[in-house]
């Protein structure tokens, strides 16, 4: 079984608003590296629909972007994508599907299927999958910014708090943090 990893970046007061924080090379070769450890990427409708407006293009050469940038687009475009949505089930980029029935039944099967690890970037997915119980890993760029705002990290809140073990953190040349923890007892 894969494990599944959530992976977002973050502010120092908890700001997971992708204009905050710090975005250059650095940052983009980790979560690079990150999908290209991973089996497939899983998202909630409104992240997907904010990547699919974007990446394909850089990925096909339509946007002129930085090196990084299409390495990761390029990246994201050969991977399996998995999307959680009630309101939506056509999903015309490359190597997507929609994830159907019973949330934890669904992405135990993925789990069960994707030996490689699935990639977690939905915040609001991340709280419901971890009120499941079905997160196994975090992996968190924390930015050496203050936003002021949200949304925030588990601002919906979770049913009791989540103990973890600090796997490994380490710092970027940016100021960034990339931190790395498992959830306690887990292997």
């Amino acid at each position: 079984m894969g494990l599944l990893t959530f992976s977002i970046n973050v502010t120092l007061d908890g700001c997971v608003d992708h204009q905050e924080g710090i975005v250059d090379d650095e940052t983009h070769a980790y979560f690079t590296r990150l999908l290209r450890e991973s089996g497939a990427m899983l998202w909630g409708r409104t992240t997907y629909e904010m990547m699919e407006s974007y990446w394909p293009a850089v990925a096909s050469g339509a946007v002129d972007a930085p090196a990084a940038l299409v390495e990761w687009a390029t990246t994201l475009e050969t991977k399996p994508k998995y999307v959680v949505s009630s309101t939506r089930d056509d999903f015309p980029w490359t190597n997507t599907r929609r994830l159907v029935g019973d949330l934890a039944t669904a992405v135990e099967r993925l789990k069960d299927d994707v030996p490689d690890g699935v990639l977690l970037g939905s915040g609001r997915l991340a709280t419901e999958l971890d009120r499941l119980g079905l997160i196994d890993e975090y992996r968190f760029l924390v930015h050496p910014v203050i936003a002021g705002h949200g949304p925030t990290l588990y601002e919906r809140g979770l049913p009791d708090a989540r103990r973890l073990d600090l796997v490994s953190a380490k710092p970027m040349s940016n100021g960034v943090v990339a931190t790395h923890y498992a959830r306690v007892g887990h292997p």
